[in-house]
């Protein structure tokens, strides 16, 4: 039993990384889904009250509810698989969901890129609703997502992924950490995509 977890800002590379773990049958639980499925219980627009809801989330049932929601999910998962990538950590206080329940089976990979970057890459994506139609520019989710405890979860983590090459180099990364887990601590030759444990 394998159980991968992913912290990173937005635009950092985590639903790349989820696409690796899919193309190689591992199945993903989307941690930001139990988050939009929330949204529309709820009766909001998930484009534009995601962040809303995450923080209600946290602030009626605590700041692991994301998490313990995930688990059952998780574990499904697990019945039939040998790995699973939990995609979207946002907190220390998460980390600790996963670590007490999974143990020595839980690796968190942090996915990190410098602002500008995220930001080109979001803009390129083009399914974020910006500032100027009424959603959440990058730097307001930044402070939303540190604001949940972010920073302790990334420095908190196994293996630290610098996402600031190409995107084939940092899909050779993950795909690397899938099948070598954490044992995988060498940096990537003649690129900017670096791996490394802390």
């Amino acid at each position: 039993m394998h159980v991968i977890g992913t912290v990173g800002l937005p635009g950092s590379g985590k639903g790349e990384a989820a696409t690796v773990a899919r193309e190689n049958g591992i199945p993903v639980v989307t941690m930001g889904d139990v988050v939009r499925q929330e949204t529309a219980d709820r009766g909001l627009d998930p484009a534009k009250d995601h962040g809303k809801v995450a923080q209600a989330l946290r602030d009626e049932n605590g700041p692991a509810a994301i998490a313990e929601r995930s688990l059952p999910m998780i574990e499904n998962r697990l019945e039939n698989h040998d790995t699973v990538l939990v995609d979207g950590i946002r907190s220390g206080t998460e980390v600790n969901v996963f670590a007490e329940r999974f143990e020595s089976a839980f690796t968190l990979v942090s996915i990190e890129a410098p602002f500008e970057v995220r930001a080109e890459r979001i803009d390129d994506r083009g399914r974020d609703i910006g500032e100027d139609e009424g959603g959440e520019g990058l730097a307001a989710r930044d402070e939303r997502e540190r604001g949940f405890g972010m920073d302790d979860a990334m420095e908190r983590a196994d293996i630290v992924v610098e996402n600031t090459a190409t995107l084939e180099a940092f899909h050779d990364r993950i795909q690397s950490i899938i099948e070598r887990g954490t044992s995988d601590s060498e940096a990537t030759t003649g690129s900017n995509t670096e791996v490394h444990q802390p």
